[in-house]
């Protein structure tokens, strides 16, 4: 079973950047889609992977990235297939970014991958990390 554990969540002032990172263990999907998504303060609606997440960004085995339109130029998602990391470069960070984000992994083609962000249906979550920006 994939498990995935992130970091890099902090607290910074608006404005700032943080690097999130994502391990993935014990296991792939092949094709492989990951993404990040986040949940925003006081949301706790239950949805498809069991409290309602906004899809922040994703990538596919081709590596081909698609991003939220909130995050877009500002955010970056990659992955280093030799460490099994994910990562979100986030830059001209905003109070709203506030959230926990979580990493997330499935299987899927690129276009299975666009429509899984988009319904949340991932296979594997991660617990998440906290990031707090300030104005």
């Amino acid at each position: 079973q994939v498990q995935l554990v992130e970091s890099g969540g902090d607290s910074v002032q608006a404005g700032g950047s943080l690097r999130l990172s994502c391990v993935g263990s014990g296991g792939t999907y092949s094709p492989l889609c990951m993404g990040w998504l986040r949940q925003l303060p006081g949301e706790e609606r239950e949805g498809v992977a069991g409290k309602a997440r906004e899809g922040v960004a994703v990538i596919d085995s081709d590596g081909r990235a698609r991003y939220a339109e909130s995050v877009r130029g500002r955010f970056t998602i990659s992955v280093d297939g030799a460490k099994n990391t994910l990562y979100l470069q986030m830059n001209d960070l905003k109070p709203e970014d506030t959230a926990m984000y979580s990493c997330a992994a499935a299987q899927g083609t690129g276009a299975d991958c666009g429509r899984i962000f988009e319904l949340g249906l991932f296979q594997s979550w991660g617990q998440g990390t906290q990031v707090t920006v300030s104005s």
